[in-house]
Order: structure tokens, then C-alpha cells, then sequence
């Protein structure tokens, strides 16, 4: 029986993320056993990656050129595509012994991936008042980082065949395309009638006012950031400690999900009760400290090692739904799904640069000082949010 209960459809939506995601990372969690097998390099291996973020970028902009987040029933919208990602990623896990069908397949999970992540983003507004909607948006984008983390608790657990956890990864994304299609609606708090009628040009009119430029100037920073070090971070643990390959995983599953989802719902917490300028600006702050200091951190013993990843797991996500809370309280109300999936689609293109940008660094300078490349993100998302917060004249 499909429940109207807003905190009932929050948490159903919270769930599909969880489920759908697990498809981003898992290959991404298996590149040693991929590259043992495959006999690819390092180089090679970042367009498991990357192709993920590409393809997600072209799904989105498709996307809001076509208002498909307006225009369709977001629930409908959102089961098709995260069955059509479960089935990428189960080819993947079944058929697949190369990069040359790899790669396009893992694009094809991201565009569909598009489809998931933005729409479920404007369902989960759509059931929360003004008033709690940054925290409900914290917990979108918890489970959004729970489920990334999740091939490396999978992985982590069992140590299981890279087909296994692609396999697995797949059957959990199946699974929240029946939970969406079944128990998902649409709530009260956009509904303007009609579907708007179609407005291409609604993502560049967007950046013409002042407070969803900032906000998207400071999401822009942040991502940055967020998929690079969600990407390499077992490979600068593995590269600066004494960590096995499954203790990796596992810390790396505790710093991005275990800690991303903690700050995720701390940053939504603060997001309502300091202001959504405030909230953002301290947890960029912190991440690009934790850049910083990374380099001091690489040989470390394990406990402080741990402790560094922790805070920059909490920190480097917790303004991540402080940024779509933002957006959708500024931008046109009858557009509010293409405003966050253009958002969506300009950050992931960046994340593409860095994810690639990271490992040529780590081959210069070693992984000691790779992360530094990422710190100037957060300090221009941090002075953008600052910006944002002062009354305008």
C-alpha cells in the first residue's frame, strides 16, 4: 500500500539511493582484482571512472534540455532508470573481460544513473516543508553516500570475486527500481499543476541571478573535491600505510559511508538550524584543512590515519545537500528538477577533470601530495557560500 506520510516517502526515497547507488562505485571498489585480470594499468583503470561521470553528465544534460525531471512522473522517471543502470552493471558482471566493452557500459550506468540521483533529489523536496528541508536533504544525500560506499563493504565482508560484487551491486539497484515504482510518489510541495511547458534555456537563465549562481559556484567547488577523493582514497591509504587490501576497503567504506552519512545528517541538521550559508562554508573549510593536511597524515600511524579520513568523510559530503536545499528555495519553482539536474550535470563534469588529474599528480610527486590538487575547490566554494550569505544592497 503506497503511504502519503511525508517522513514514510522520505525514507522510501532515502532507500532507492541506497540501493540504485551501489551501481556507481562497484567497479570502481574492484579495480585491483580488474587490473590483476585484465592486465590494464593504472592509467587505464581511471575510465571505470570516469566513463561513470561522463555518462552521467550527458544523461543530465539530455535531461535538462528536455525538463525530463518536470515534464515526467519523477517516481516512473526514476524506477526506469535505475533498472536500466541494474542491467549495465549485471552485463558488466556477467559478459565482460575487457575495457572495450567495459567502458561503454559503465557510460551507460551513468546516464541512466542521471536519472536517479537529481529526480530523487527534487522527491525527497517535494515531500519537506521549507522549514526541514535541509535535513531532509541531508539524508538524501546520506543514503546517496551510504549506497557509493557500498561495493566496498560488499568487497570488504566477503573478499569476493569482482564478478560477485558487480553481481550484487546490480541486484540491489534492481531492487530500488521496484521499490520506487511501487511504493514512490511525488509529494505536495511543487506541485503547480500542468507540467511546465518545455524552457531548454532555463539552466543558462538560472546563472543570471545572483543567488542560484553562488550556490551553484559553491556546489561547483565542492565536487571538486568530493569524487576525486571518493576515487583515489584507497589508493593513497594503500600507497601511505601498512593496511591489507581488505582493511582499505573497509576504512575506506567507514570514511565514505559510515562518516559521509553522519555528516551528511549533521550538515542538514546545521543547514536548518545556522543557516544554509553558515553550514556549507564550515564544512568546506574543514575539507580543504583535511587537503591540506593530507600529505602530514601519509605515514602516520594507522589511529591518526583513521581519524583524518573520518573527519574528511564527514566534512567533504556534509554540504553536499546544504547545496540542493539551496537551489531549490531559489530557483523558479515550476523548474525545480532541471535547476538541480544542470547543478548536477556542470559538477560532474568537473569531478571527470580531477578524478584524472589525481593519479597523473600521484605519478609525478607520489600519492603524498596527489590530494593537495584538490584543496583550491573548497576554498572558492567556501568564499562563493560566504558571498551568498551576505544580505544583498
Amino acid at each position: 500500500m503506497i503511504t502519503s506520510r511525508p517522513g514514510a516517502q522520505r525514507a522510501l526515497i532515502a532507500l532507492v539511493q541506497v540501493l540504485t547507488l551501489a551501481v556507481w562505485f562497484s567497479a570502481s571498489a574492484v579495480v585491483p582484482a580488474l587490473r590483476s585480470s585484465w592486465h590494464i594499468s593504472e592509467t587505464a583503470s581511471v575510465w571505470l571512472t570516469a566513463s561513470v561521470q561522463l555518462g552521467f553528465v550527458a544523461g543530465a544534460v539530455t535531461s535538462t534540455a528536455l525538463n525530463l525531471a518536470d515534464r515526467i512522473r519523477a517516481h516512473s522517471l526514476m524506477s526506469v532508470c535505475a533498472m536500466l543502470s541494474a542491467a549495465c552493471t549485471a552485463v558488466f558482471a556477467l559478459a565482460v573481460d575487457g575495457l572495450a566493452a567495459a567502458v561503454p557500459l559503465r557510460f551507460l550506468t551513468g546516464v541512466f544513473l542521471a536519472g536517479v540521483y537529481p529526480v530523487g533529489m527534487k522527491l525527497t523536496g517535494s515531500w519537506a516543508p521549507p522549514s526541514r528541508r535541509g535535513l531532509a536533504f541531508g539524508v538524501m544525500i546520506g543514503a546517496l553516500t551510504l549506497g557509493s560506499a557500498l561495493p566496498h563493504l560488499i568487497r570488504g565482508l566477503g573478499d569476493l570475486p569482482w564478478r560477485a560484487v558487480m553481481g550484487t551491486s546490480a541486484g540491489c539497484a534492481l531492487l530500488g527500481a521496484v521499490v520506487a515504482l511501487s511504493l514512490v510518489r511525488e509529494g505536495p510541495q511543487f506541485a503547480s499543476g500542468a507540467p511546465p511547458a518545455p524552457h531548454p534555456r532555463y539552466a543558462i537563465d538560472m546563472f543570471r541571478r545572483r543567488g542560484p549562481r553562488l550556490v551553484n559556484l559553491g556546489y561547483f567547488g565542492h565536487m571538486w573535491e568530493l569524487y576525486a577523493l571518493w576515487t583515489w582514497l584507497p589508493a593513497f591509504l594503500a600507497a601511505g600505510t601498512a593496511l591489507s587490501g581488505t582493511d582499505v576497503s573497509l576504512l575506506a567504506f567507514a570514511a565514505i559511508g559510515i562518516a559521509g552519512v553522519a555528516g551528511c545528517l549533521l550538515g542538514g541538521w546545521a543547514a536548518d538550524r545556522f543557516g544554509r550559508p553558515r553550514a556549507a562554508f564550515t564544512a568546506l573549510v574543514v575539507s580543504g584543512l583535511c587537503c591540506l593536511a593530507s600529505p602530514l597524515f601519509f605515514t602516520a600511524p594507522p589511529p591518526a590515519v583513521i581519524a583524518l579520513v573520518v573527519v574528511w568523510g564527514a566534512a567533504v559530503i556534509a554540504d553536499s545537500g546544504v547545496f540542493s536545499t539551496s537551489l531549490s528555495e531559489v530557483a523558479d519553482p515550476r523548474y525545480v528538477g532541471t535547476a538541480l539536474t544542470a547543478q548536477t550535470a556542470i559538477g560532474f563534469a568537473l569531478t571527470v577533470v580531477t578524478i584524472q588529474l589525481v593519479p597523473v599528480l600521484a605519478g609525478v610527486t607520489g600519492w603524498r601530495w596527489a590530494f593537495l590538487l584538490l584543496a583550491p575547490g573548497p576554498l572558492i566554494g567556501a568564499l562563493a557560500m560566504r558571498a551568498f550569505g551576505r544580505p544583498t544592497t
